[in-house]
């Protein structure tokens, strides 16, 4: 009886193929992603690394979907989707990625359980399962006491947990994080990290975008760019 070979390789997320992407400034044509070949496995945990101009913030935009390629593929499991439509890739966004940003991009007017739900909201899931689901995310991230809370009273740490909690909220795929500690101070900033962590050790695929060498460590695979260039790739 032959043995049965079995694929122990890492299912792959995003995969991106020769990609480029080119800006017109004036009558230059600026290349921010230049021939880009790099794959994403699920449940890595990746650090974007780079001087200011160097790409990377480009490339989150790519991945992220807000941003189109020029040339070359954008694979999302196993899917090219290149050429898909706004709604296409919003609806990509909407299910399958969940977005931590530097400035937190909460809404103001919203409490923190409210702030939490608007994904669930758009996904049309029913008052009752939501409000349930985001009081679970709040415990989670440490604020089931600040759930009528707003943005304003809350310290930049806290907001950055409201931020993960709703990007969490439709179990996403990939969480893809710009900066996520760049407002905070160093000891909260640490905080957040090891909550990143603890998400990643959970199966969450994490790509971090930051400047810090330090933060950087957290992540076993370490992504460099230069000049819209993949510099080196170092993984653990």
């Amino acid at each position: 009886m032959e043995a049965v070979v079995t694929d122990t390789r890492p299912e792959t997320v995003i995969r991106l193929e020769n990609a480029g992407k080119v800006y017109a400034m004036g009558n230059q044509q600026v290349a921010a992603l230049d021939g880009i070949d790099v794959a994403f496995e699920k449940g890595g945990f990746w650090a974007v690394m780079g001087s200011s101009g160097s790409g990377k913030s480009t490339l989150m935009n790519v991945i992220g979907c807000l941003d189109r390629l020029t040339s070359g593929r954008y694979l999302f499991q196993g899917t090219d989707i290149s050429a898909y439509d706004d709604d296409a890739l919003s609806d990509i966004r909407l299910r399958h990625l969940g977005f931590i940003f530097q400035s937190f991009n909460l809404i103001p007017q919203l409490t923190v359980q409210r702030n939490i739900e608007l994904p669930l909201y758009y996904l049309g899931w029913d008052k009752e399962k939501s409000q349930a689901h985001a009081r679970h995310l709040a415990s989670m991230v440490g604020l089931d006491t600040r759930l009528t809370h707003r943005p304003s009273e809350l310290s930049g740490g806290q907001m950055q947990r409201v931020a993960i909690a709703r990007a969490l909220a439709a179990d996403p795929d990939l969480i893809l994080a710009d900066e996520p500690t760049g407002n905070l101070d160093t000891r909260t900033s640490h905080q957040i990290m090891a909550l990143l962590t603890s998400l990643h050790q959970g199966g969450k695929t994490i790509i971090m975008v930051t400047h810090e060498h330090d933060l950087a460590e957290y992540a076993r695979n370490r992504l460099y760019m230069t000049d819209g260039r993949i510099d080196r790739i170092e993984k653990r």
